[in-house]
């Protein structure tokens, strides 16, 4: 009996440890191109890529902006006048929100 705690104890630490390698952490950066345009720049901490993954930018609850990140995990818009926000989401989760106020040159 004491064997088969030990076990699984032992099974359960194995697959703790395996679907916390698995997790990963989203990752987005933007800066102001000084041309009237803001880029930014995704992925994840495990180094996969973000290609595909869903941007907004918005102004308050207002959608001004849905795209997506390219083959190069690159998105680039134009930059909209007043306060706004960037956000990244690769759903519930994995999201990024970088406010306006935080890009820069």
């Amino acid at each position: 009996m004491k064997r088969a705690t030990i076990l699984i104890g032992v099974a359960m630490l194995v697959l703790g440890l395996s679907a916390g390698a698995l997790a990963h952490s989203p990752i987005c950066t933007c800066y102001d191109n000084g041309d009237g345009s803001i880029s930014c720049e995704g992925g994840f901490s495990d180094g996969s890529s973000a290609a595909g993954v869903n941007m907004y930018v918005k102004q308050g609850d207002k959608e001004l902006l849905k795209g997506a990140m390219n083959a190069d995990s690159e998105f680039t818009f134009k930059k909209p006048k007043g306060d706004y926000k960037v956000v990244f989401d690769a759903g519930e989760g994995h999201q990024v929100i970088i406010q306006g106020k935080d890009i820069v040159e």
